[in-house]
């Protein structure tokens, strides 16, 4: 079952005096990048959740955001009295105002607020631990449910494939009758007597050059391939990278050795569908 690169997942808890938000975001990419924005209060405990959130999103750009709304009467921000009255002293001897506008003044000095550093509780950071782990089975089943949504589509696209590559089936004694009377036609033009066996030993030998039955099978083997790599437990975008790979190489081949414009045509439909499959195939995890 293959999931998506793109999700996303939010859980939200109710402390004592906080509100805890945590939000997972994913994009595509080659490997894990974690963008963590965190309190400083809680940086020292950065490392573990990001520590979970590999285990966890193994692939992909990843924005990862820990909110704290202060809900109770507690806060860890207090005046600095001894500074703000300094300020206040100071301010007085410069202009004469009363003392409520110098407090206003005053306390958008620097330094005239202080920030108590608040000792994390582990109960707290247990609970926040739980909701990092809500966030990721949220933005998981995200990924899924995205992941069927591309599972879906592929297996569409290697049908008009499959469909296209029955048609080339079906017109490829067509190209080859057309091959010969080309040939034959050009030959006839030169009014010039031709051995007719060393003409047929090089017709055959022309035509090989021309045959496509091993790309039309190896191409038929790759999109099973694909089909079934995409139901496998250990599916992987870089699998189906390498097997689009594979299936783009025989489609060129039979373009290239087509020689006839319905065939040809027929190509252009198999890489344009391709094509899609390629560029989808770079968001599956």
């Amino acid at each position: 079952m293959i999931q998506s690169m793109t999700g996303y997942g939010k859980s939200v808890i109710q402390l004592a005096s906080k509100k805890i938000t945590v939000e997972v975001k994913s994009l595509n990419s080659k490997n894990l990048d974690i963008n963590a924005r965190v309190p400083s209060s809680y940086r020292e405990k950065e490392l573990a959740m990001r520590k979970m959130l590999a285990s966890s999103l193994t692939r992909g750009k990843v924005d990862f955001s820990l909110y704290v709304e202060a809900t109770g009467e507690e806060t860890t921000t207090q005046i600095n009295e001894i500074v703000v009255k300094q300020y206040m002293k100071q301010l007085a001897n410069v202009v004469e105002i009363e003392d409520a506008e110098l407090l206003k003044m005053a306390i958008k000095m620097p330094d005239a607020l202080k920030t108590t550093r608040e000792e994390i509780d582990e109960n707290e950071f247990a609970e926040i631990l739980k909701a990092v782990k809500n966030a990721l089975v949220a933005i998981n089943k995200y990924r899924s449910d995205e992941g069927e949504v591309l599972k879906n589509d592929f297996l569409e696209r290697v049908d008009i494939i499959e469909a296209r590559l029955e048609e080339v089936l079906e017109i490829d004694s067509q190209r080859i009758a057309n091959v010969k009377e080309r040939l034959r036609t050009a030959v006839s033009e030169l009014n010039e007597k031709v051995d007719e066996n060393r003409f047929e030993q090089e017709l055959i030998y022309y035509l090989e050059k021309y045959d496509i039955t091993e790309e039309k099978v190896r191409l038929q083997n790759h999109l099973n391939y694909f089909k079934e790599a995409i139901n496998s437990e250990d599916s992987n975008g870089k699998k189906l990278g390498f097997i689009t790979q594979e299936i783009g190489r025989e489609i060129n081949t039979i373009g290239s050795k087509s020689n006839f414009a319905l065939m040809q045509q027929l190509v252009v439909q198999m890489k344009d569908e391709l094509e899609k499959i390629k560029e989808q195939a770079l968001n599956v995890l």
